[in-house]
Order: C-alpha cells, then sequence, then structure tokens
C-alpha cells in the first residue's frame, strides 16, 4: 500500500495545509475578508428660490450634509443654485448639470442628493445627464429610518413609507416590455 492511503485524514491535513501555524492564529490566508462595502460618495444640491426667507441654502445643505453622514455616505461636495424657481426637466439648469458632470469626474461621486423634493421626471432627468443614482431629502430620511428601525413593526412601516415613496417613481420602467400594436386582429 502507499503511504498517501494510509494516512488518516487529519494527518494528510496537517501536511497539506501546513501544521506550523498554531490553532486560532491569523494569518494572511485565515484572515477574515472584510465585505462591508465603502460609503457611497455623495454630492449634495439645492435650488434657492428666495422663497425660505431666514433659512439660507448654505445651511440647509449643512442639515442635509449631516444626514448623509448619519446614513453613511461620505459627502465629496455640495452646490446651490439661484434660480426662480427648479426646472421641471432636471430641477438644476443645464449650465449647472454640465458643471456637476465636471464634478463627478473631479470627485468621484456615486450617489447625487438633493435638498428638495424631486418629481419622478426630474429624477430621471438627472440620472439620465449625470449617470449617478439621484436621491431627494425624502428618501434620504426614509433611508436612515430604515437603518435604525429595529422592531418587526418598525421596519415593516418603513418598508411601506419606502413603497409609496416609490410608486410614482415606477411608472415607465418597463415599456420596452409592452408589445408593439398592429397586425392582425389587433
Amino acid at each position: 500500500m502507499d503511504a498517501q492511503q494510509t494516512r488518516s485524514p487529519r494527518s494528510f491535513f496537517r501536511t497539506r495545509c501546513g501544521s506550523r501555524y498554531a490553532r486560532g492564529t491569523v494569518t494572511k490566508r485565515t484572515a477574515p475578508i472584510d465585505l462591508t462595502p465603502a460609503p457611497e460618495r455623495a454630492f449634495l444640491i439645492a435650488v434657492d428660490t428666495g422663497s425660505d426667507v431666514g433659512w439660507p441654502a448654505e445651511d440647509s445643505l449643512q442639515e442635509l450634509a449631516s444626514l448623509a453622514r448619519t446614513a453613511g455616505a461620505e459627502v465629496v461636495g455640495a452646490e446651490w443654485q439661484q434660480r426662480r424657481h427648479p426646472d421641471p426637466d432636471t430641477y438644476i439648469g443645464a449650465g449647472k448639470a454640465q458643471e456637476l458632470l465636471a464634478a463627478k469626474v473631479e470627485t468621484g461621486f456615486t450617489v447625487l442628493i438633493a435638498d428638495d423634493e424631486l418629481s419622478p421626471t426630474q429624477q430621471r432627468g438627472l440620472e439620465e445627464v449625470l449617470g449617478v443614482k439621484v436621491i431627494d431629502r425624502s428618501r434620504l430620511i426614509l433611508d436612515i429610518f430604515a437603518l435604525h428601525a429595529r422592531t418587526r413593526e418598525g421596519r415593516l412601516q418603513v418598508e411601506l413609507a419606502q413603497l409609496e415613496y416609490q410608486l410614482p417613481r415606477l411608472t415607465k420602467l418597463w415599456t420596452h416590455l409592452s408589445r408593439t400594436g398592429g397586425g392582425i386582429g389587433t
């Protein structure tokens, strides 16, 4: 018989994996893999319409930055724009959107957080222009609640609120699956 065939599985393991390592020691091979995701790099934007007298955009952005850090994001920049009203398509003007594209290259942000509540059209418009995830203050607060909900009832209530928030934003997402009309019998 061959010597390898008569070895016990335990001795085979020791010779194969090396018995020089003491039990319980952490080595390069046995160190746990860090699976914690890197924090999202957030860029903050706001539109100052002048209607919030006594509450300037800078203060509002500081509060938004604090909320973003609470949610686990790393704030890499912030911009605000003076406008009479937010743009109905992209919330900000076309020039500011181009500035944000340059800031994206410079800072590498992965999420854009708007200070005001965005319409679904504004959110989709910004996502198309910038190619990053876009959320607003309401979504950010819901995410914070979801992180800190402990009881089953609390988690369910937060999930219900998130689903109600998402509902108007789900329109026109699956239009590529719809059948085209025309033909016999339609």
